[in-house]
């Protein structure tokens, strides 16, 4: 029996004023707005760069992720500018607004190496946490919430950031990848099962699919049919496939593999790489070896295309796991992160 809650406007105590970070760390704060993109993307790029991280974030990612992450919101989008009027911190705070089983605040910011140890970090992440709760505060749902966070390893000042304010961690994510130069498997599927190459006709039918497939996974929300559109800056059809079950006329999605190409994350890593964004098997399906031959056939595809690598991320709730599929056609993992979060 499922424990029912008060409403989140009952449970949740935000601070009733919240004050902008400190004016002892002599920046200037205010919302960050569209003309601000091209400094927010400055920034990511200082950040990237000296935290060596393995990607970089391009200037129409970032213009996506103001737009559709953080829904053009400058009340919850926190810039902090030197006297110079240079953009040297930020803290973004977007609440999940489709969000059908646990509500859920994203929280993501980041300071400028040369003005990092000066406090600014941890301000930054109280505003955020006091907006976070504010945004909760305001809704009636009675529906269990949750503040995320995610930090790339390595990082361990932001992780003491976050345990001493009663972040935990909850979920681990690993990336994994498969060198193209080793021998490639075979694609095999019995009849009635046919891949077919992703089309536009086809889209709707793997939203539901997805929904599908993913609704007993722990975080996974619905997606609507803007969301599902959503980040496909870097999306390649060409290397994306769908599995068919055309037992009867009326041939139903059951699988699907969607794949994007990130070419400006190249230089960092070192190699040239076909990601695989998402992959998926309607449940009365799985068993079919059906995964597998969608993963063959990406690989195929990206080896064709020229690249050096296959690469895709995996959650897991421990640390250190045997990953399954992936490890059985030769996935190697490379870098990880953790989720931290705060359950309301």
């Amino acid at each position: 029996m499922t424990r029912s809650l008060p409403p989140l406007r009952e449970r949740v105590d935000p601070p009733a004023r919240l004050d902008l970070p400190p004016a002892e760390l002599g920046l200037r704060w205010r919302g960050l707005q569209q003309a601000d993109v091209p400094a927010l993307h400055a920034l990511f790029h200082r950040i990237e760069e000296h935290d060596r991280t393995p990607y970089r974030t391009a200037l129409e990612e970032t213009h996506e992720r103001y737009a559709a992450d953080w829904h053009s919101e400058p009340d919850n989008v926190l810039g902090g500018f030197d006297a110079g009027g240079t953009l040297v911190a930020f803290g973004a705070v977007a609440l999940s607004p489709t969000d059908t089983h646990t509500l859920r605040v994203h929280i993501e910011g980041g300071v400028d190496p040369e003005h990092r140890t000066h406090g600014i970090g941890s301000a930054v992440l109280d505003w955020q946490l006091g907006r976070a709760l504010q945004l909760l505060a305001a809704s009636d749902r009675a529906d269990p919430a949750r503040l995320v966070v995610h930090v790339e390893d390595d990082m361990p000042d932001s992780v003491h950031m976050l345990t001493e304010r009663g972040f935990r961690p909850s979920r681990f994510y690993t990336e994994l990848r498969r060198d193209l130069s080793s021998a490639l498997p075979g694609v095999a599927l019995k009849r009635p099962l046919e891949i077919v190459p992703w089309s536009s006709e086809l889209d709707e039918q793997v939203r539901l699919a997805h929904n599908v497939a993913f609704a007993e996974h722990w975080v996974s929300e619905p997606q609507t049919e803007d969301t599902w559109t959503q980040g496909r800056t870097y999306f390649v059809p060409e290397w994306s496939f769908i599995v068919l079950d055309r037992t009867t006329d009326r041939a139903q999605v059951v699988g699907y593999l969607l794949s994007s190409k990130y070419e400006q994350d190249w230089s960092s890593l070192g190699w040239s790489e076909g990601y695989i964004d998402l992959l998926g098997v309607r449940p009365d399906w799985r068993g079919r070896g059906i995964a597998t031959a969608l993963v063959a056939q990406a690989l195929h595809a990206y080896a064709e295309s020229g690249m050096q690598y296959a690469s895709l991320g995996v959650d897991t709730q421990e640390p250190g796991v045997v990953f399954g599929l992936y490890s059985k056609l030769e996935f190697e993992p490379t870098r990880g992160s953790t989720m931290y979060t705060i359950d309301l």
